[in-house]
């Protein structure tokens, strides 16, 4: 067998594979000249890919096995040989196959005939998304110069797909290369801070475009400028002034000196460079099996060497891009560097103007990076398991130095919840702490009712410092997107049982699961939809699946044992959905009596006012429901047709164009007539200008963010109520498009605090 791995061999094998990526016909018909013509430099009967979808490794591409098997042919995660290599993310070099313990025949590929296997994981910033195998019908170990010509393929291969080298491939979209799930992720705080930014990997990657290099001489010449760039500055910083490195002590950077100047080091470093790939490409290569050693070795010494190694790497990988230490110059504003972990000497490097915070896979709170973290007031956050697995460049990270939590790629609604947290801490106004215990009490005498929403049990603890007089909304929902499995019956009680704990004897009204459409569970298959926010959402999934609703609400029950609890059930439109959602909480309730349990000393059950098929309903729910609540971002949003999720419509419609305040006056008569208690819930009641139209038609309850507390009561103590309402009335009257500009002319008119 030809040995592809010898340099020349090597080198050739990368050159086929860029032609075949440049050269024309469809991706399928790509990946599969890929695998022939690794099958045939390898001299390999079989070559295939599979690549991970879902909770399967599904055959993409094959040379050898029954053409018919591609994309039928699916594993699942953990299953067989190829589940084998995913789960370790190690190369299986194996003679016999069919006899090992973890083998899976699967009749339809055909592969009766063949014995050895060679497999190597698909990796890419340590997520393994498939593996690379080739077979042969002979028993025989594949030598070490085979494998890593293989795994040099898969490295170069996993590229191609991360940047949709292919083109449209059916069903590569679902094959998760880049993480893009929203992730939770709890560790350790170790410098306190609430910042929202952008990641920056600590260990920058290979850009596609210079991976196989097209001059190995210069790729060998760029290699050795680097080596000695990485040994200068280590040499200079053990020689220079020791108070720079802020306690690295000099025994650990004489370890550095040695490790850099290793011999050993550099052959492999320029045996990958000399076999075709770039330098870039080669340190990725290197460090790749740094990692994979580290990740396997339980001897604390050893993983210490091979941190050191992998520093070395990522240090030689900045220099080999042209940056000059952490290049704080070439960050983004609102960085948070992403590392597994970080000396002191590094962190002062990348410095405190532009780095906004830390997240470290390991760590620990006593380590001096921390020290130093704390010292210059970069929030920091360490011991966060797979953090490098799950994160990318440029992913949005919100970091909680408070609670030791790191959540990437989070949804809007925990996006603003951190903000208006960030927002309170950093710049609370020393007005609206003033304020914070005065009534919302109007010049002419109207009380209005200033209430929370929220989603997460921190933010109940703004009820304290905004000096709202209860919860309006509590999106149940948050709990169920941030975990990996549904939360446990036990799990729920304690977060609703916390949440009324913490608002003490204020109310808190909890809005039943509003999933689907944007929200989705991970642990759930998500159906795609032609118009999700139109699609099988919210009470529609309630009524569909009861036993999930009733779930819930079993919790919510227990939770406020001998307490008053308020449930709203969301995007209801008809009075037929209300009752069977109703008829869902009568049942819990007897459920608990039944079994002698503590229920609520006094229940209410409310609807969310969304969809307008609803909002004609209203008299209808007269002795039925026992509260409304406005949700205006989505009333609106079926009321202007207007996808408020869609950046190119979401700002078409205006809460306070006329028809929309009409509508919303409508509704509150309707109630008033009905004898229900209503509010405004939503971004809008959090604003000035918004508030004082809502209050002028009549409602004196608005739920809001928390940032919008202290602007609104500031508002309502500065407003005549009564000449709102009338000025509003002549505006409606008017028949203006919309009423903001006047509405602006009366605020400024009669001085009003907007």
């Amino acid at each position: 067998m030809n040995s592809p791995a010898n340099v020349g061999g090597s080198r050739m094998l990368l050159r086929k594979l860029r032609e075949i990526m440049e050269a024309g016909g469809s991706a399928q018909e790509r990946l599969n000249r890929l695998v022939a013509m690794v099958a045939a430099t390898m001299v390999a009967d079989v070559c295939s890919i599979y690549l991970t979808r879902g909770a399967f490794h599904e055959l993409f591409a094959t040379q050898g096995l029954a053409p018919d098997a591609v994309h039928r042919t699916r594993l699942r995660s953990g299953e067989g040989l190829v589940g084998l290599v995913a789960e370790t993310a190690q190369p299986l070099n194996i003679a016999d196959a069919p006899h090992h313990e973890r083998f899976s025949y699967r009749p339809e590929t055909g592969e009766d005939p063949y014995q050895s296997f060679l497999g190597v994981p698909i990796v890419r910033s340590e997520r393994t998304f498939g593996v690379l195998v080739v077979q042969n019908s002979v028993q025989r170990v594949y030598g070490d110069d085979e494998v890593e010509a293989l795994q040099t393929i898969a490295m170069v291969l996993a590229e191609m797909v991360a940047a949709n080298a292919f083109g449209d491939l059916s069903g590569l979209a679902d094959v998760e290369v880049r993480p893009s799930r929203p992730e939770l992720l709890r560790g350790k705080a170790f410098s306190d801070g609430i910042v929202i930014g952008t990641a920056v990997m600590h260990e920058p990657h290979a850009p596609l475009g210079r991976v196989i290099a097209d001059d190995p001489v210069k790729e060998e010449a760029r290699l050795d400028a680097a080596l000695a760039q990485v040994r200068g500055a280590l040499t200079e910083m053990l020689e220079g002034d020791p108070g720079r490195i802020s306690g690295v002590s000099r025994e650990v950077l004489e370890t550095f000196v040695l490790l850099a100047s290793d011999p050993s080091w550099e052959v492999k470093l320029k045996h990958g460079v000399r076999a075709g790939l770039s330098a870039d490409a080669a340190v990725e290569r290197v460090r790749g099996e740094h990692r994979a050693k580290l990740n396997a070795s339980r001897d604390p010494y050893l993983r210490e060497r091979l941190q050191d190694l992998e520093d070395l790497d990522n240090r030689l990988l900045r220099a080999l891009a042209g940056v000059d230490g952490a290049a704080a110059q070439q960050m983004p504003e609102g960085a948070i560097l992403i590392a597994r972990e970080l000396g002191p000497a590094e962190l002062l490097d990348y410095g405190a103007d532009r780095l906004r915070g830390v997240a470290l896979e390991e760590g620990a709170g006593t380590a001096h990076a921390a020290i130093v973290a704390r010292a210059l007031g970069i929030p920091m956050v360490g011991a966060l398991p797979g953090l490098l697995s799950r994160v990318e460049a440029g992913d949005t990270v919100v970091l909680d130095g408070e609670t030791g939590e790191v959540r990437l790629r989070a949804e809007d609604q925990v996006i603003s919840a951190y903000q208006q947290r960030a927002s309170l801490r950093s710049a609370r106004a020393a007005e609206f702490a003033r304020l914070k215990d005065t009534p919302a009490i109007s010049k002419d005498g109207q009380r209005i009712t200033l209430l929370l929403n929220a989603g997460l049990a921190l933010d109940v603890h703004h009820l304290d410092d905004v000096g709202a007089e209860g919860i309006g909304l509590f999106r149940t929902e948050f709990q169920f997107m941030v975990s990996e499995t549904l939360p446990r019956l036990d799990s729920q009680t304690l977060l609703y049982r916390d949440v009324l704990e913490a608002a003490k004897d204020r109310p808190v009204t909890f809005r039943t699961l509003d999933l689907g459409g944007d929200k989705v569970l991970p642990y759930v298959k998500a159906e795609r939809e032609e118009n999700p926010a139109l699609g099988w959402r919210a009470v529609r999934i309630g009524l569909d699946r009861p036993a999930l609703l009733r779930y819930q609400l079993r919790a919510l029950i227990n939770a406020a044992s001998g307490k008053r609890l308020r449930v709203m059930f969301p995007l209801v439109t008809t009075v037929a959905e209300f009752e069977a959602a109703r008829a869902l909480v009568n049942r819990e309730m007897e459920w608990s009596r039944r079994f002698a349990r503590e229920t609520p000393a006094h229940v209410e059950v409310g609807v969310m006012v969304e969809a307008p098929a609803l909002a004609w309903s209203i008299p209808a729910l007269k002795g039925k429901a026992d509260f409304l609540s406005i949700g205006t971002n989505d009333l609106m949003q079926y009321f202007y047709a207007a996808d408020r999720n869609n950046g190119r419509v979401a700002d078409r419609y205006d809460v306070l164009s006329a028809p929309a305040l009409r509508f919303l006056s409508r509704i509150r008569q309707d109630a008033d007539a009905a004898g229900l208690q209503i509010s405004i819930c939503g971004e809008a009641a959090g604003r000035p200008l918004e508030a004082l139209a809502f209050t002028a038609l009549g409602f004196h309850r608005l739920s809001m963010p928390a940032s919008g507390v202290g602007p609104v009561k500031q508002l309502v103590l500065s407003m005549d109520v009564g000449a709102a309402q009338k000025a509003v009335t002549q505006m409606l009257e008017d028949e203006r498009p919309s009423i903001r500009s006047g509405l602006t002319a009366f605020a400024r008119e009669q001085r009003l605090a907007l």
